[in-house]
């Protein structure tokens, strides 16, 4: 059984493919990628149309680049209340994105969508490049909350990386 997390920002063309590369990236270079499925999702539709999401803003993806990632291929697609149901560990990146997310899924009652900077003890927002200008300051936010999940994934989801 597969570990399943979803991020989440507004659009899905910065912070959460961001998140979702990172992330990806940290569970392959743990050695526990075949434990893990993850992707990410926006939670308004402006990035995508006529069913067709914009791929990675190319600042974004130029600041994975600098670190060695890719996000070839990766599209905006649109949150669907579904996702409540289909992933673990519904992740926003700013109280935004979280309040849109519960607005969709009505509510929280499993207790699965939080913040990603919670995972890293920091109880705040990642700034939108979009806005800031700043991919640097975001992605060391996003690779600070992703090693804070991963950390705490290995400490509350153990049976999963027992078998190893």
């Amino acid at each position: 059984m597969k570990i399943k997390v979803l991020f989440i920002c507004h659009g899905n063309i910065c912070r959460s493919p961001m998140a979702e590369f990172v992330m990806k990236d940290l569970v392959h270079k743990a050695g526990l990628a075949d434990q893990f499925f993850i992707a990410s999702a926006a939670t308004s539709t402006e990035e995508i149309w006529n069913g067709i999401g914009n791929p990675v803003y190319p600042p974004a993806k130029a600041e994975l680049a600098k670190h060695g990632l890719s996000c070839e291929g990766k599209r905006a697609v649109h949150l669907e209340a579904s996702d409540y149901d289909k992933y673990d560990y519904l992740i926003g990146m700013d109280s935004a994105n979280i309040r849109n997310m519960c607005r969709l899924f009505g509510g929280d009652p499993e207790d699965k969508v939080s913040l990603l900077l919670n995972y890293a003890g920091q109880a705040r927002d990642i700034s939108d490049p979009w806005y800031t200008g700043d991919f640097g300051a975001t992605y060391r936010d996003v690779l600070a909350g992703c090693e804070g999940l991963l950390q705490y994934l290995k400490e509350n989801e153990l049976h999963l990386f027992e078998r190893r």
